[in-house]
């Protein structure tokens, strides 16, 4: 009689349990691409006026709607983000508590915090922290060791063993698809229809490059020693030297120009006029490749490859519709690993249902 009582106050729980986790990863998407600390200072705080939020203003969900989008101290926009990573979790929350036992939802619970963390990292900054993709992996081990069932096991050495060897699946195999990638089309030409010009400013470590309207930073072509960046020129000049038609050649700590070789560090601003640019290229970035070792290490090798599928689908059809809706820049990056963790959560509830479409597709 209290069975339906007993359902609603346990799924109530999950909701709004996930909106509470939703607000601590909102504090992990915000502090972590920055190198600051979730612990210290403890209390969120205002992006704009860093003043300290109080608990009755930092309720999730409700905070956000009532101070509506705003912060109650200097009023500056809150972004959107942080209420839809709070609804996203609880509602994620209370799927999987409905969907799966116990034992497996606490451990999908931690699995799509992960996914959720990177998910928007990954959107904003065009990266996966290690803390992410390495933690993922460990947690997904220790997971499966705890909960067997996570890889359809009996045993739990049988289910360890299982993460481990899904989760170097989901590695290899993307480093299979990255190093190819990057054999076939490691570097892009790209012609200007007129003279452009263009500069190199130091910026700290890292260095501003500005070609026209393109604005990057130098670090985002170098994701290996050897790669290479070519800028045909009519005209350049470096710190106060001048030069004629040339090619620079350049790598991410120097630059060769007329036979000599200048170290980067040493050069504080290039400029000119360029008529041709080829730059360096990679399918992916190596933190698609732990992502997927995560997904592979709570998930079992199908869902590797189902989320590789499904992930390169979506992205593949996204990439379509920007290309058709607006131009396309040169130097225009898009996520792989959202669409990875969107495989991922898909297989996690529909898994099974595919996999007997698909069955009765081969044996009708």
């Amino acid at each position: 009689m209290h069975h339906p009582i007993y359902e609603f106050l346990f799924g109530t729980f999950a909701f709004v349990l996930g909106a509470a986790v939703g607000s601590f990863l909102n504090v992990c998407i915000y502090r972590w691409p920055v190198d600051l600390s979730i612990n210290k200072p403890r209390r969120s705080f205002c992006p704009n006026c860093k003043r300290a939020i109080p608990w009755h203003q930092n309720l999730p969900l409700i905070s956000w709607i009532v101070l509506r989008g705003r912060c109650a101290n200097c009023g500056a926009k809150i972004s959107f983000r942080y209420f839809a990573v709070e609804l996203v979790t609880a509602l994620l929350f209370l799927a999987i508590w409905e969907s799966f036992s116990w034992q497996v939802a606490i451990a999908y619970w931690i699995f799509v915090s992960f996914l959720i963390i990177g998910t928007f990292i990954d959107f904003e900054h065009f990266i996966i922290p290690d803390r992410i993709t390495i933690g993922g992996t460990i947690a997904g081990v220790v997971c499966s060791l705890a909960v067997p069932a996570l890889m359809g096991a009996d045993s739990r050495l049988a289910a360890c063993l299982r993460a481990l060897l899904a989760a170097a699946l989901g590695y290899v195999i993307l480093l299979i698809v990255l190093e190819a990638g990057k054999m076939a089309f490691g570097r892009k030409r790209i012609r200007f229809d007129a003279p452009t010009p263009f500069t190199w400013a130091k910026r700290g470590d890292d260095a501003d490059f500005v070609v026209g309207s393109e604005e990057s930073l130098w670090s985002d072509y170098f994701a290996r020693e050897k790669d290479r960046l070519l800028l045909e020129c009519d005209e350049v000049r470096i710190d106060h030297h001048r030069h004629g038609n040339v090619t620079l050649d350049f790598r991410y700590d120097r630059v060769a120009a007329e036979g000599s070789v200048l170290m980067l560090d040493d050069v504080t601003h290039i400029s000119g006029i360029a008529r041709e640019l080829v730059i360096p290229r990679e399918a992916m970035g190596r933190g698609d490749l732990k992502f997927l070792a995560a997904i592979g290490a709570f998930l079992g090798w199908r869902a590797v490859l189902f989320s590789l599928f499904a992930g390169s689908l979506l992205g593949s059809v996204v990439g379509l519709i920007t290309l058709v809706a607006g131009k396309r820049v040169w130097s225009a990056k898009l996520p792989f690993g959202p669409y990875l963790a969107f495989g991922a959560v898909t297989w996690m509830f529909f898994g099974e249902t595919f996999l007997r479409w698909y069955g009765g597709l081969l044996n009708p």
